[in-house]
């Protein structure tokens, strides 16, 4: 049976639980290895040139590496 006393005590007991934050967790750097970007296509032609700047830039706003792989064939033929 609940007597006054823990009637009072339950809602201070979840109050303090509630607004205790539990420890935040640091986490690493994102990202922490370099990022791949793949282009579908031959190396050389137009669509490599446009990803090999777009890589550049992206490296420069990020400041991470970004290694440019070129997979013909990945776009499905």
């Amino acid at each position: 049976m609940m007597n006054r006393r823990n009637m009072l005590g339950l809602p201070l007991a979840i109050g303090a639980a509630v607004g205790l934050p539990a420890p935040a967790r640091a986490q690493g750097v994102y990202p922490d290895r370099p990022i791949r970007l793949l282009i579908g296509f031959a190396a050389g032609g137009p669509t490599d040139i446009v990803g090999r700047r777009f890589a550049d830039r992206l490296g420069a706003v990020l400041g991470q590496p970004v290694v440019v792989e070129n997979r013909s064939g990945a776009s499905g033929s």
